[in-house]
């Protein structure tokens, strides 16, 4: 029968110590994966929400208005300086 042969024990503590690393980054990766699929879908919900959002202030105020975010002002769309009609 063949003699088995062992790695030194620095060795097989390094290799361990590797491999355990390497599994501990795939499930790092598998987390963020599982985390940036969460946040497209949120992004999908927002993006639904904006358009909806839009279409309302739309039938209200017409589409060529510019709202300012800030104050909540509405102004009618300006060409060249000027209002458009």
């Amino acid at each position: 029968m063949a003699k088995v042969k062992k790695l030194k024990k620095d060795e097989l503590e390094k290799l361990q110590g590797l491999n355990n690393q390497f599994q501990g980054a795939k499930l790092q990766l598998g987390d963020l994966e599982i985390s940036k699929h969460n946040l497209l879908e949120q992004v999908k919900g927002l993006k639904l929400q904006f358009a909806q959002l839009e279409a309302d202030l739309i039938k209200a105020y017409g589409d060529n208005v510019v709202i300012d975010l800030k104050s909540g002002e509405v102004k009618e769309k300006q060409v060249n300086g000027e209002n458009k009609q």
